[in-house]
């Protein structure tokens, strides 16, 4: 393995969009730690990266993210393997039918989901991801370079009926990587979302009744995947870009604009106002800096502005 090689960990690197961004980023050149809970489906990835000639490159972690330990023993793995983090895909995910294997048939009503239910898909799909970058993104900052892509899910999906923890769960995810991206803005370290945009062929869809091949096809993320964690998109932050609008006949920064938008579709929303600061004098034997920071204390807690 050349030194210089980047190293990606993907988390559900087994399934249909964790498999088809594996296989895109050891295509690139990327050496990759695939992440997943189960045995079968990471020995089938494997001998994947085996027809790929990246044996070598592909180190197959099995785990449950639900794990408070999971992050640990990930970052441990793929350290002693390769000797480094680059890159984090956050895309594992849980769907409904893990809840009801019919949920595309009978959907689940919110008042039906357990707590245990929704702490395993909040673990899963918000909490992993931000322990997982937590870990590796001190590294990042020290070499002045990492990528840090989320995969959440559209919109739609979001406000489903039928998807009372698969939608607010992913959604959750949405905010922190806006947060994310604000925070590591300037150190090198990038923050993006990526999603497939719309019902995709993986196994979470193999019940519902729908047509297969008419639906967006997992490997539609390979391409701006590939793009978002490459030296030429070192200035791109805090966007989501939809898969299925990505056109690979394009130039890849064309294809971004096409493809992409703000971080928490912020463009469009309405953002909160806040009440102007406005500067008291000094009272005596107080200098313009203390008054000026007496007032700000003032209008923002803490000092700093809080939503209303």
């Amino acid at each position: 393995m050349a030194e210089t090689q980047r190293v990606a960990i993907v988390t559900g690197a087994a399934g249909g969009i964790g498999r088809a961004m594996t296989r895109a980023l050891l295509a690139a050149g990327i050496g990759v730690a695939g992440v997943d809970r189960d045995r079968g489906p990471l020995e089938a990835l494997a001998a994947s990266a085996h027809e790929q000639s990246k044996t070598a490159d592909l180190l197959t972690i099995q785990t449950d993210l639900t794990n408070d330990a999971a992050a640990d023993e990930i970052t441990r793995a793929t350290r002693a393997r390769f000797g480094r983090i680059d890159i984090l895909v956050n895309n594992a995910g849980i769907g409904p039918g893990a809840i009801r294997p019919d949920s595309w048939q009978r959907p689940l009503k919110f008042w039906e989901i357990t707590p245990d239910q929704w702490r395993r898909f909040v673990a899963v799909h918000t909490t992993a991801p931000l322990a997982l970058t937590n870990a590796v993104v001190p590294e990042m900052m020290r070499q002045g370079w990492g990528r840090i892509v989320n995969v959440t899910t559209s919109l739609g999906t979001m406000l489903n009926a039928g998807s009372p923890t698969y939608g607010p769960s992913k959604a959750a995810l949405e905010a922190p990587s806006a947060i994310m991206a604000k925070d590591l803005d300037g150190t090198g370290v990038t923050v993006n979302v990526l999603v497939p945009g719309g019902i995709t062929n993986t196994p979470m869809a193999s019940e519902s009744g729908l047509d297969r091949a008419k639906m967006i096809q997992p490997e539609v993320m390979a391409p701006p995947l590939v793009w978002l964690v490459s030296d030429a998109a070192g200035k791109v932050t805090g966007r989501r870009f939809l898969g299925v609008h990505w056109d690979p006949t394009l130039p890849p920064e064309e294809a971004a604009e096409k493809a992409g938008a703000l971080v928490a579709w912020t463009s469009i929303a309405t953002m909160p106002d806040h009440p102007e600061q406005v500067l008291e004098n000094p009272r005596p034997g107080e200098n313009r800096e203390a008054a000026d920071t007496r007032t700000r204390i003032g209008f923002f807690p803490g000092g700093a502005a809080n939503d209303p």
